[in-house]
């Protein structure tokens, strides 16, 4: 079955760095969108990026862009977030989504995510 294993959250002071790894695990990585979503204590959903499944093309929101840096290896079905001049805004719990279909665009349905990672900033 479909398994997506988050790694490297942690607690670091603002201005700090932190790497987020997924490794998956049954299905066909390299025809899925991958995301990363978060949740912030008392807050909803958020996807902060987004990659294709050649790993060419990536989408950022807003409040991330120009610190986070996504990126894949199709060839280990790996996902990576980079997350630098982190503030204390990203302290949330970070997800590993897949898309819900083999899409060739981005789209709003991922319900498959692992079981998430604690990102805490905090000075």
């Amino acid at each position: 079955q479909v398994q997506l294993v988050e790694s490297g959250g942690g607690f670091v002071q603002p201005g700090g760095s932190l790497r987020l790894s997924c490794a998956a695990s049954g299905f066909t990585f390299r025809r899925y969108w991958m995301y990363w979503v978060r949740q912030a204590p008392g807050k909803g959903l958020e996807r902060v990026s987004g990659i294709n499944p050649d790993g060419d093309y990536s989408y950022y929101e807003a409040a991330v862009k120009g610190r986070f840096t996504i990126s894949s290896s199709n060839a280990n079905n790996m996902l990576y977030l980079q997350m630098n001049n982190l503030e204390s805004g990203d302290t949330a719990v970070y997800y590993c989504a897949k898309d819900d279909l083999p899409r060739n665009y981005m789209s709003n349905y991922y319900n498959t995510r692992g079981q998430g990672t604690q990102v805490t900033v905090s000075s």
